[in-house]
């Protein structure tokens, strides 16, 4: 049962992520509908997306696996009353969204669990959704992070996972290893594989889901992080006085992650429905 350390980078203060992400410090692609939307907006119009494509409604449970500083969980209770936990191994995480739940008065309808879901005792069919922005890529064992989102899933439960992926096998073997590739991975998350589409269609396969939706959200990934790349910029400053060169280490992450897109990456959104 192989996990990935990645707490360095998502255990870090959480201060600096509010520098350069929207405020509910979403930490995945947003979704644009027009060329006027705010970092905001699109963030939002994405996790609507997100309930529409899980069919999330009041009273349904949710299991975000890689919750980050809970943009997802807290807008599901606040948006659906839907019940939500959120898994993720980063303690300042779980610290941050505490205070959140509490402020807004969430208790009875959010949860969070500090570990990976590899090593978490989750109760069989016990939740209507599951969700999984961004998180996949730090799992080594991609069939078993699948199994295990099946084996939490009630009968007709749906699953979400978005995802950046090389653009195909060919361009997986040519670029996992150049430079800037190990940079982003070892630097910044820890671990980290950009599996092709093929190979997560795949994996959700054998884990018995039925797959019933592919979306390609390159280009609003790439509008995402030219946002953030705006805000880094702009605070980079205050970035610089909490971590001496924070703010070009970031910069560096953010241009490697867009110079690729649509090239040898694309970022895609897997929709997968439990028929049994």
């Amino acid at each position: 049962m192989a996990v990935a350390d990645t707490n360095t980078h998502y255990d870090s203060d959480p201060e600096i992520f509010g520098l350069y992400l929207d405020p509910m410090r979403k930490y995945s692609s947003g979704l644009y509908k027009s060329d006027d939307d705010t970092l905001e907006q699109a963030q939002r119009t994405k996790l609507h997306f997100v309930a529409d494509r899980v069919k999330l409604a009041q009273g349904k449970r949710l299991l975000d696996i890689g919750c980050g500083w809970g943009s997802l969980i807290l807008f599901m209770a606040e948006e659906y009353k839907a019940n939500v936990v959120g898994i993720s191994p980063a303690p300042n995480q779980h610290e941050y969204i505490r205070g959140l739940v509490a402020e807004r008065g969430l208790g009875d309808l959010v949860t969070t669990r500090v570990g990976y879901i590899q090593e978490l005792d989750i109760e069989p069919r016990s939740f209507d959704a599951v969700t999984m922005l961004g998180s996949i890529v730090h799992m080594p064992d991609l069939g078993d992070a699948f199994a295990r989102a099946h084996a939490a899933l009630r009968t007709k439960g749906m699953l979400y996972v978005s995802e950046s992926c090389f653009r195909n096998a060919a361009k997986h073997a040519e670029f996992s290893e150049l430079d800037s590739t190990t940079f982003v991975r070892d630097s910044i998350f820890g671990w980290g594989d950009m599996r092709p589409l093929s190979e997560l269609v795949r994996g959700a396969e054998d884990a018995g889901f039925s797959v019933v939706a592919v979306d390609d959200l390159t280009d609003d990934y790439h509008r995402t992080i030219e946002d953030w790349l705006t805000n880094v910029a702009r605070s980079a400053d205050r970035l610089n006085e909490i971590e001496a060169g924070l703010a070009d280490k970031l910069t560096r992450y953010l241009r490697t992650a867009n110079a690729g897109w649509g090239f040898t990456t694309k970022h895609y959104a897997l929709t997968c429905a439990k028929r049994r």
